[in-house]
C-alpha cells in the first residue's frame, strides 16, 4: 500500500461537479493498493497517516502528526499511484490491485482512520473520475509505504 500525502490548507474532491469530500487544514492522501495488501498494511498505513509528523510545533519544527493537530484527512483511492513506471513511456498496471480487491482494502483503511480520528475523515468516490483541488501547505509532500 502506498500513500502520497500532502499537507494542505484545504482540499476537495468533486465527482460530476458535486463536492463529495472536503477538508480544511490537514492531509490529502492519495492511496494506491497493491496486490497482497490486507489488514496488516491497512493498520500500518492508518497509523502512519494519523501519526506522521508533518505539522509544525510551537518552535516551527515538523513534530506534530494529524492526530495532534485535529486536522482533516481526505482519502482518495488512486490506482495509478501503484503503476509500474520503471521502463518505457507508458505505465503498466499489473502492480496495482484490481478494483474488486482494492476497493474493500481501501474501504477498510477509511473505516480504521474514521475509528481513530474523530475530527473527520472524508473520501472521494472509488472508481469514479474525480477532480481534486488542493492548496499544498509548504509545499509538504511525502510518499509513504506500508
Amino acid at each position: 500500500m502506498l500513500a502520497l500525502i500532502q499537507r494542505v490548507t484545504e482540499a476537495a474532491v468533486r465527482v460530476d461537479g458535486e463536492v463529495v469530500g472536503a477538508i480544511g487544514p490537514g492531509l490529502l492522501a492519495l492511496i494506491g493498493v497493491e496486490p497482497g495488501d490486507g489488514e496488516a498494511q491497512v493498520a500500518r498505513m492508518a497509523e502512519r497517516l494519523l501519526g506522521y509528523r508533518v505539522f509544525a510545533d510551537e518552535a516551527g519544527r515538523m513534530n506534530l502528526g494529524l492526530g495532534d493537530t485535529g486536522g482533516g484527512l481526505l482519502l482518495v483511492s488512486q490506482f495509478t499511484l501503484a503503476a509500474d513506471t520503471r521502463s518505457g513511456m507508458r505505465p503498466g498496471f499489473s502492480t496495482a490491485a484490481p478494483p474488486e480487491l482494492a476497493e474493500p482494502v481501501f474501504n477498510r483503511l477509511v473505516a480504521v482512520c474514521r475509528q481513530n480520528h474523530a475530527p473527520g475523515v472524508e473520501t472521494g468516490r472509488f472508481g469514479a473520475h474525480m477532480v481534486i483541488s488542493l492548496v499544498n501547505d509548504g509545499p509538504v509532500t511525502f510518499l509513504l509505504k506500508a
